[in-house]
């Protein structure tokens, strides 16, 4: 019979984390994170509403250790370089959540926290109103979509395999791409991808 015992929110993401990065988000729900920590599953309950909850303690835990703070000295560009670069490398020790990032945006705190400092940034650079809005949105969307890229479609991957050995005459510039593809480091492709990303919101200073 599991024993009853008093947890906290940290033991819950910490266990639930366990079971995600072990068996894959699929694998999460209050039965497992409750067989993880020995207790029974309606004990949960106490603690947590459902598996909405409980996905949303993990984002939270996760991003904990993201550091928002950033150096005033160095440029806006740079500023938001450095912090999505943190979030990358925090993502990148439990992958299997990215999925998680969209769906909590609106109520995970510590995502909150780094779109709030993203603003900042972008508000002390004068992005305001739409600008503000477009520069956001396009910087979740290629932090998240670079980071399932990478995680789910990783350019030294199978998948890269496959296209490169597609027949080049019919699909040329496809398979000479993935060959070259092969070679891209993830640090590389994420840097660069996030170099043009940064260059194209400059544009938009000045448009209102």
């Amino acid at each position: 019979m599991p024993r009853s015992r008093s947890l906290t929110h940290s033991d819950l993401a910490a266990a639930a984390l366990r079971v995600i990065d072990r068996d894959g988000l699929s694998a999460l729900s209050m039965r497992t994170v409750a067989a993880e920590l020995g207790v029974g599953a309606m004990s949960l309950y106490r603690y947590v509403e459902d598996r909405e909850a409980m996905e949303r303690l993990v984002v939270d835990e996760v991003l904990a250790s993201v550091e928002t703070e950033s150096g005033l000295a160095i440029s806006w560009d740079r500023q938001i370089a450095q912090l999505a670069a943190r979030i990358r490398n925090a993502v990148g020790a439990h992958p299997s959540i990215v999925p998680l990032l969209m769906l909590h945006r609106h109520d995970s705190q510590a995502v909150k926290r780094c779109a709030e400092t993203f603003l900042q940034i972008l508000t002390n650079a004068g992005f305001k109103g739409t600008q503000r809005v477009i520069a956001l949105r396009t910087l979740v969307s290629y932090l998240s979509g670079a980071l399932q890229a990478q995680y789910l479609a990783p350019l030294d991957g199978p998948g890269t395999g496959a296209m490169a050995d597609t027949p080049r005459s019919e699909y040329p510039l496809l398979s000479a791409t993935a060959r070259v593809a092969r070679r891209v480091r993830p640090d590389e492709e994420f840097r660069k991808g996030l170099e043009i990303l940064l260059c194209g919101l400059a544009s938009l200073l000045g448009d209102e």
